[in-house]
């Protein structure tokens, strides 16, 4: 994992607010990290375990909470990565970190763990001089959960696109954290 910015990225494990657990994601968690992943690709995106570990080698944040009851991977605007969202923030922002993935396990759902994970983010994005942190939420096919749990958040939309051949429209967001 890199680090996001000049800030280290996680270097072990952090008690969160909530009092949750945020740890790295380590080479031992790769397995659960994928099939959490792609049981939700619908609303992520379905990888192989050799993209898994390349996107986690990418990150500047890439964390999981309890024995993977939640885990989130992002970016900064140095990445090499090709995702056409990723890529839309490159091209309308100088400066950014981009939540690629975020998933909660249903059985770990209404515990608050994606806005530990969001706030934990905001920590070290601000640590590493970011003023913005950037995601997309599915517009075609819906997340109603995901639109209200970032409206809560207080991200703001400013785009939208059509991906992957028109398969999936995508509404991208931004939170200000400066």
């Amino acid at each position: 994992m890199r680090k996001l910015g000049s800030a280290p990225a996680i270097a072990g494990a952090v008690l969160f607010r909530n009092s949750a657990l945020i740890e790295p994601i380590a080479s031992t968690d790769l397995a659960a990290v994928l099939a959490l992943n792609n049981a939700n690709a619908e609303a992520l995106s379905w990888v192989t375990m050799d993209q898994l570990a390349v996107l986690i080698e990418q990150a500047a944040h890439a964390c999981r909470i309890g024995n993977l009851d939640a885990f989130m991977i992002a970016f900064d605007e140095r990445a090499k990565y090709e995702s056409p969202n990723f890529l839309w923030f490159g091209a309308n922002y100088r400066r950014f970190t981009y939540v690629d993935r975020i998933v909660v396990a249903p059985q770990a759902r209404g515990r608050g763990l994606a806005r530990a994970l969001y706030e934990h983010l905001f920590v070290a994005a601000r640590e590493a001089g970011h003023t913005m942190v950037c995601c997309e939420v599915n517009a075609e096919p819906p997340n109603p959960e995901s639109d209200a749990f970032h409206q809560r958040m207080g991200f703001l939309e400013v785009g939208m696109a059509t991906i992957h051949g028109g398969a999936k429209s995508v509404r991208y967001f931004v939170r200000q954290i400066s």
